[in-house]
């Protein structure tokens, strides 16, 4: 039986920038702010880090720095995906060379490959690293997703532990969770999932809302993990309207935007991102009053 990497919520962090380069200084803060909120891991440069932005180096370099401020108080998992393997194992190994705890491996995008390439992709990188896997099912960003008999495969490799799903595909989770017991957990990719994914058995999300709220989401996944559906659901209703709000236009845009109104200053989106549609800002802006939050003041 393997073990999960974590249990509760897991921050997706963004990745402040400032005058065109990561602001560690920001992003420290940021990470301290996450483990006093209650936040069980760390999840850097993935896809709410801008992570395809990034040069390798760079890349690299915010893990290594993350990986150093946490300093083991959490567990930190480096996003370390590319639609080209060798690019991925770069970043495993570079990831593992600084000390994660593990390692989130998207699924080589735009390649479109197939489930024969997918599982020849990750037992390659699995058999090179020496840290845990968590695999990334994001189909609707990759293009690419996994079946029920790809996830049963992949589950034999001993580095392989997990999925960050995103699918929201409830039959997919259902019939691998059946099938893989605990050779394979999952996690959430979606805070909205996060219930239905912990009532069927789930270890807990990998957030966006997190990023501002991350007590609300440790809380939403302490009730789940306890049983206590009833005070879970309670809490999942309050937040589920600004949950989806991070998704009126592609992530990270929204979750960058709000913090930025909530005045934690995380600075510019790298392009091809860019700033809001009016539109979509203003319907951002009321699903924060919605949830209580005054623009301009961060509480949490």
């Amino acid at each position: 039986m393997k073990k999960p990497l974590f249990t509760g919520s897991s921050v997706a962090i963004v990745t402040p920038f400032k005058d065109g380069k990561v602001n560690f200084k920001k992003l420290g803060e940021l990470i301290d702010f996450q483990i006093t909120g209650g936040t069980a891991s760390i999840v850097i440069c993935g896809t709410t880090g801008e992570s395809a932005t990034q040069t390798l180096e760079e890349h690299a370099d915010t893990v290594d720095f993350c990986i150093r401020h946490v300093n083991g108080r959490v567990p930190v998992i480096a996003g370390a995906g590319s639609n080209d393997t060798e690019a991925a194992l770069y970043l495993c190994r570079s990831a593992e060379k600084s000390g994660a705890d593990g390692l989130l491996v998207v699924t080589p995008y735009y390649n479109k490959a197939t489930q024969k390439g997918l599982i020849r992709h990750y037992n390659y990188l699995a058999d090179r690293v020496n840290i845990p896997i968590i695999l990334y099912n994001v189909p609707g960003r990759t293009g690419i997703g996994f079946t029920v008999d790809t996830y049963y495969e992949l589950s034999k490799h001993p580095n392989i532990i997990g999925v960050k799903e995103a699918s929201a595909d409830i039959n997919l989770v259902t019939k691998t969770m059946a099938l893989c017991g605990d050779e394979l957990y999952f996690w959430s990719g979606d805070d909205s999932f996060g219930l239905p994914c912990m009532a069927l058995g789930g270890k807990g999300i990998i957030s966006v809302l997190a990023n501002f709220l991350p007590r609300v989401m440790a809380d939403l996944c302490d009730y789940c993990l306890s049983g206590d559906f009833e005070n879970a659901r309670k809490l999942n209703m309050q937040y589920i309207d600004l949950m989806s709000a991070m998704f009126y236009e592609v992530n990270p845009i929204p979750v960058k935007t709000a913090m930025n109104l909530l005045g934690m200053d995380v600075g510019e989106l790298r392009m091809p991102l860019c700033e809001m549609e009016p539109a979509n800002l203003e319907k951002l802006k009321n699903s924060m009053r919605k949830a209580a939050l005054e623009i301009g003041v961060h509480t949490e």
